[in-house]
């Protein structure tokens, strides 16, 4: 049985993931940073016969967090097939470019991007041991320059600050990472799954959180054929290295 870890995944995408992973057959690791979600979460997947779950503690911001969940999860498990890297935030809005609180920047990136790579790095040994380990880092079409720059593009007008410079950054990781580990059996993508209607956006969002975690499972379980160091979003662009489903 396949193992996955799923960072932020108490609610929302991340634990529809969870669900459509458990579906799957998967074996699923609920990361949640407050443990009493996390154990909530389970017994609502548990209710529905989607029994191989339990939840891992671990706080994307805290390298002692991250460090901890990795010694429970080793217990646990030696292999680790599949990262996802969903938990993120958007930050306190509106963000422009002139007034906002360099610390508020700060503090989106610490999640959306420093806590990525320190979760994949505290990982990556059991994800070594897998035949076929995926890596899945959830970002954002908001964090393709090509798109920003398009004045066409239907969310030109959203500009944040801290939040799109954090996921243009995580792109970037994304493929700095796919190219290291090329000669691998790795296939590491990031994956927009779009403007849905979740807390992360006050339900503003126009998409569905069954379509959303349907992407980042499809990236999730590519085969060894799939694809790896591409940015997965409906937005298409001719960015290098973003594509289309």
């Amino acid at each position: 049985m396949k193992t996955v870890l799923i960072t932020g995944a108490n609610k929302s995408i991340g634990f529809e993931t969870a669900r459509q992973l458990l579906q799957q057959g998967y074996y699923v690791y609920l990361g949640c940073r407050n443990l009493q979600k996390g154990q909530q979460a389970v017994s609502q997947l548990q209710s529905e016969g989607l029994t191989q779950v339990e939840p891992i503690q671990i706080d994307v911001d805290s390298l002692e967090s991250i460090q901890a969940a990795r010694q429970i999860l080793g217990q646990k498990t030696k292999v680790l097939d599949v990262l996802v890297n969903n938990a993120g935030v958007s930050g306190i809005l509106p963000q422009p470019a002139l007034e906002t609180d360099i610390n508020l920047i700060r503090q989106v990136f610490e999640t959306n991007f420093f806590g990525v790579i320190a979760v994949t790095q505290a990982f990556i040994d059991m994800l070594k041991l897998s035949s076929e380990p995926r890596i899945v880092n959830v970002t954002s079409g908001l964090g393709s320059i090509t798109l920003q720059n398009d004045p066409a593009w239907k969310y030109y007008q959203v500009k944040l600050a801290g939040y799109f410079p954090s996921k243009a950054a995580l792109n970037a990781y994304t493929t700095v990472l796919a190219y290291d580990l090329r000669d691998t059996a790795f296939k590491v993508n990031a994956v927009d799954p779009g403007y849905t209607a979740t807390d992360f956006n006050h339900h503003s969002g126009p998409g569905t959180i069954p379509d959303a975690a349907a992407r980042v499972v499809k990236a999730a379980t590519f085969g060894p054929d799939g694809p790896t160091g591409q940015f997965f979003s409906d937005d298409n662009s001719p960015e290098t290295g973003i594509s289309a489903w």
